[in-house]
């Protein structure tokens, strides 16, 4: 039997916790516990104003995405990706910051949304995905010709038999 992922939480938070007190000890101890302490405040109050900017972005990109007729799965995912790097930097911590800060910039976003839409693909299935993303991008490899043998039957087939019936929804 397989463990949810999400049984581990009560394991991962204290362990957050300690590594988080440990980097802070280290980093006070590198630069001084006062300029640590500053460092920790001005990523917590850049983490509270991104908040608001990326929520704001993000539910913009999604109505623009809905006016022109696109599937809003792609602004989606890249607004809750800067919501949750701006949420992390907020919190106090520097290793939760630098979560937040490798979520918020290019590079990583676009790392972060591709792993969302790979989980979104396997766990709802690729209709759903399709509507939520958009059409799947395939990629095709050029191989040697397939040659199709169609054999005619001189036999006529039977229609099919057909079920009268109301679909009743």
């Amino acid at each position: 039997m397989r463990r949810s992922r999400l049984a581990y939480l009560p394991i991962a938070f204290p362990l957050l916790a300690v590594a988080e007190i440990v980097v802070f000890l280290v980093v006070a101890d590198a630069i001084g516990a006062l300029w640590a302490v500053l460092l920790l405040a001005a990523s917590c109050v850049a983490g509270i104003a991104l908040l608001r900017r990326e929520g704001v972005r993000g539910f913009r990109a999604f109505q623009e995405a809905v006016r022109a007729g696109r599937p809003p799965g792609g602004e989606v995912s890249n607004s809750l990706i800067g919501l949750l790097g701006a949420l992390l930097l907020a919190l106090p911590g520097f290793l939760t910051g630098l979560a937040g800060l490798l979520l918020l910039l290019p590079p990583g976003r676009i790392l972060a949304r591709r792993g969302v839409e790979r989980f979104a693909q396997r766990n709802l299935g690729g209709a759903a995905t399709g509507d939520l993303f958009g059409p799947r991008r395939v990629r095709v490899h050029q191989s040697d010709p397939v040659t199709v043998v169609v054999v005619d039957d001189d036999q006529p087939r039977p229609p099919a038999a057909a079920i009268e019936g109301e679909i009743v929804r």
